[in-house]
């Protein structure tokens, strides 16, 4: 990587700066932590928290539709940051969310137990679990909704798996286990996920080998519930697993996406209501795209 692309990437927010340090540059834990306490008081990380109701809810409720500023898309984006769980408006934020339900609807199920959907609830699993409130319930109740292709899909009555529930349901396990320590049946689970997406080059069909879906070869920033390529990679790259021949194509379509300046452009932002603007319009250079991609690239040349 060019130092431009590096002098570039470290101009930007705090929650950008100490991954680029940490997963680019092998900084210091030093260096690294001071960085990523900053995201706490300062840039998104803080606007994010700044904006929690009384009721501990952002966006009026767990989960609002349409748009992303409920509760389960600002705590995953507080994940996304990198924000220290640990840290004093971290704990006081969720503090305040433990108190919440998900309303009559679910039973008033308490938020961090999650509600009916799998790609819902992979997603509350790892916002859960990153901020020190692993579910066991939850977990137990995706083991059980595993399809016997080994991933998951929102559908209680489809036999087939999504791409979409499945990544979600997979970040959610790994947050899990990282949380409460290594289960040999979460463990197992993941596995059985991981040759779904795998045997699946992690974007075509099994039957056919067509691409599943075109969306998938464009990379976004926030994910959101949606799966892509870069998304499933750096999932992988995440979860430790070596590099595999199957994934090459998504390598090499990952490589094929890096402009004449060594960046990577945002190209699917996902329509719907936000906080604030993190990254330019589509098609602009993308700081995060570009931080996942040369991560994703630099594990899988490593492994």
């Amino acid at each position: 990587m060019s130092n431009e692309v590096m002098a570039w990437l470290l101009d930007s927010d705090p929650s950008i700066r100490w991954q680029v340090m940490r997963d680019l540059l092998a900084e210091s834990d030093a260096v690294v932590g001071r960085e990523r306490a900053r995201v706490a008081s300062e840039g998104w990380g803080a606007r994010l928290l700044d904006l929690q109701a009384s009721d501990g809810h952002w966006g009026g409720g767990p989960y609002v539709v349409p748009g992303w500023i409920a509760t389960t898309d600002t705590l995953l984006m507080l994940r996304e940051l990198g924000l220290d769980a640990s840290s004093e408006r971290a704990r006081s934020a969720v503090d305040r969310v433990r108190r919440t339900t998900w309303g009559p609807e679910f039973k008033d199920a308490p938020y961090f137990d999650g509600e009916e959907e799998a790609c819902i609830n992979g997603r509350v699993l790892a916002c859960g679990a990153y901020f020190g409130e692993p579910s066991d319930s939850l977990v137990e109740r995706l083991l059980a909704e595993q399809r016997d292709d080994g991933g998951w899909n929102c559908w209680p009555r489809s036999k087939r798996s999504s791409f979409h529930s499945t990544i979600c349901v997979l970040e959610g396990l790994l947050e899990y286990e990282r949380c409460k320590g290594a289960a040999s049946t979460v463990r197992d689970a993941r596995h059985r996920a991981h040759e779904y997406l795998l045997d699946r080059g992690l974007f075509r069909r099994l039957s056919t080998g067509e691409v599943v879906d075109p969306q998938w070869t464009r990379f976004s920033f926030p994910a959101r519930w949606y799966y892509d390529v870069l998304r499933g990679l750096d999932y992988l790259r995440s979860a430790g697993l070596s590099s595999d021949a199957r994934a090459a194509e998504a390598v090499e379509l990952v490589q094929s996406k890096r402009d004449r300046h060594g960046r990577w452009p945002l190209e699917n932002p996902h329509e719907g209501k936000q906080h604030f603007e993190m990254e330019g319009p589509a098609g602009a250079p993308s700081r995060w795209n570009t931080l996942r991609a040369l991560r994703v690239l630099n594990w899988y040349s490593r492994s």
